[in-house]
């Protein structure tokens, strides 16, 4: 028990220390400040910054993956995505902590490569399958671009909330809902 507590208070620590320093600027040591823990604490579960920040990112990450089962409509499902990945992007650390781990993938190809396998490959992967589950049905072209298609899902609200800005209000996730579905019907 007390070990799932040291462990979540470095959790903790480790996503408020990207949140207001960055991957780049981040340390072990100020992480085992911040957690009020022993070096040794981080150093038994984890052998560096990258592998501690992919596994716990990814963690994260994979407590909100779209739902596997659609709901049996490719709208509801487009809907349902908008709706959940905007509930998590709002949140204040997820909110600074993705956009500068994304700048920092652009510098850094390990944690690029690490971030994709542990973070995105996972949900472009469930994206995938809630396609394919409306392809089945008829509502989607069987020779769908695939890798298009799951860029479309995602990449218009992700590029809204964390570069551009603006309203995300329900007015603006019906009209992405339906620009999503347009591209999805013509991404031959």
């Amino acid at each position: 028990m007390l070990r799932e507590s040291v462990t979540e208070t470095i959790r903790r620590a480790v996503f408020e220390e990207l949140a207001e320093t960055g991957y780049a600027r981040m340390s072990m040591e100020a992480v085992t400040r911040r957690a009020r823990v022993g070096k040794a604490a981080l150093y038994r579960r984890w052998p560096a910054k990258e592998a501690m920040v992919v596994e716990l990112v990814s963690e994260a990450a994979a407590a909100h993956l779209p739902a596997g089962a659609g709901s049996g409509s490719l709208r509801a499902d487009v809907e349902r995505f908008v709706r959940d990945t905007m509930a998590d992007l709002r949140h204040p650390l997820v909110g600074r902590i993705v956009p500068d781990l994304v700048a920092e993938s652009a510098r850094n190809p390990s944690l690029r490569e690490a971030l994709h396998r542990a973070v995105l490959a996972p949900r472009r992967a469930a994206v995938a399958e809630l396609l394919r589950q409306a392809v089945d049905r008829g509502e989607l072209s069987a020779d769908l671009d695939m890798g298009l298609a799951v860029d479309l899902f995602g990449a218009p609200l992700y590029f809204r909330m964390l570069a551009v800005g603006g309203p995300t209000d329900d007015a603006y996730v019906t009209r992405l809902t339906h620009a999503v579905l347009a591209a999805l019907a013509s991404s031959r």
